[in-house]
């Protein structure tokens, strides 16, 4: 199965070096720069379920690609702000027969992949990794938790869905083939927009939030708003997810925060629009009566944010 990877960074870039480890047939789609530097150095993974350093990673650039042919399978993983330019670069590789995996958060990728690509190609699915790239390129993986999850959109075992089952598996992360990836994507979904809501509204770690006064019922009621969008739109998370998420969204003590607030931390680019915008939208769409004060309030701040990082940047 030929594989290409979108991007070779910290989410893209460490499956794809494992998926290359295990002797699978990949190439990393980069941009030039990203290009010469794994040629110099290679693509370095630093891990606590082991180092690994791809001497010379089969690379391409999208002036390229259409030399390449079509791909069986295509991973994107790229932020969704970068989304548009992703699309147009990775088109080339893009057959009758090809998959495309995406792993972005939340779920406006999905309408912007079936006006490209058409739904037929469009695959469900998610990931779990701790992991950045350092300042001399390498990807630091944080954490032995790194999951990926796929699955058909409408739930069946295709042929397709259980080649890419069989390409995942025994690899240093934990591969999941799923019969429900849309539902498991909006509880994901849930968890991030309440996690990165509340932390970034607060500049504070869950802990922080829950020990101060009024913190755990402010976190249970973004909770509850970004519940009832994923209910209206006839994915209501499992009782048993919900449960795990809520506890996990109170715990004392925890230092969890979301990598949005790293970002806002580090003074970089946020998906605001796509982790928080577009679920507000979608609640109004589905619920006109409906109102979400916190999701707005949070929303506010982080197009705040945007705007003065444009301001000071020009």
């Amino acid at each position: 199965m030929r594989t290409l990877i979108v991007g070779a960074g910290a989410t893209g870039g460490y499956y794809g070096a494992r998926l290359a480890e295990s002797g699978a047939d990949v190439t990393f789609l980069v941009r030039p720069a990203r290009a010469e530097k794994l040629a110099a150095k290679g693509l370095v993974v630093r891990s606590p379920l082991g180092d690994l350093t791809l001497s010379d990673p089969p690379t391409v650039t999208a002036d390229r690609l259409a030399q390449s042919g079509a791909f069986d399978l295509v991973l994107l993983s790229c932020k969704a702000y970068d989304l548009a330019s992703a699309l147009d670069d990775l088109a080339p590789a893009v057959g009758s027969d090809t998959a495309i995996l995406p792993v972005l958060n939340g779920m406006c990728h999905l309408d912007a992949l079936d006006a490209r690509f058409g739904p037929e190609r469009v695959l469900g699915g998610s990931c779990a990794i701790a992991a950045t790239v350092t300042a001399d390129g390498a990807i630091r993986h944080m954490s032995e938790l790194c999951s990926i999850t796929y699955g058909e959109r409408d739930g069946s075992r295709s042929t397709r869905i259980e080649a890419i089952d069989g390409l995942m598996r025994g690899l240093k992360f934990q591969p999941r083939l799923s019969d429900v990836v849309l539902l498991e994507m909006w509880e994901k979904w849930v968890f991030l927009a309440t996690l990165a809501g509340a932390t970034t509204l607060m500049r504070a770690a869950i802990g922080d939030i829950v020990g101060s006064p009024g913190g755990a019922a402010f976190i249970a009621d973004l909770h509850t708003e970004c519940t009832a969008v994923a209910t209206a739109s006839g994915f209501p998370p499992r009782s048993v997810v919900a449960e795990r998420a809520r506890a996990q969204l109170t715990a004392a003590g925890s230092t969890f925060t979301a990598s949005m607030l790293r970002d806002i931390e580090n003074g970089g680019r946020i998906e605001a629009d796509h982790v928080i915008g577009d679920l507000i939208a979608r609640g109004r769409r589905l619920v006109p009566e409906a109102t979400f004060p916190i999701l707005d309030q949070v929303y506010t701040a982080l197009k705040a944010y945007e705007a003065r990082r444009a301001r000071e940047a020009a």
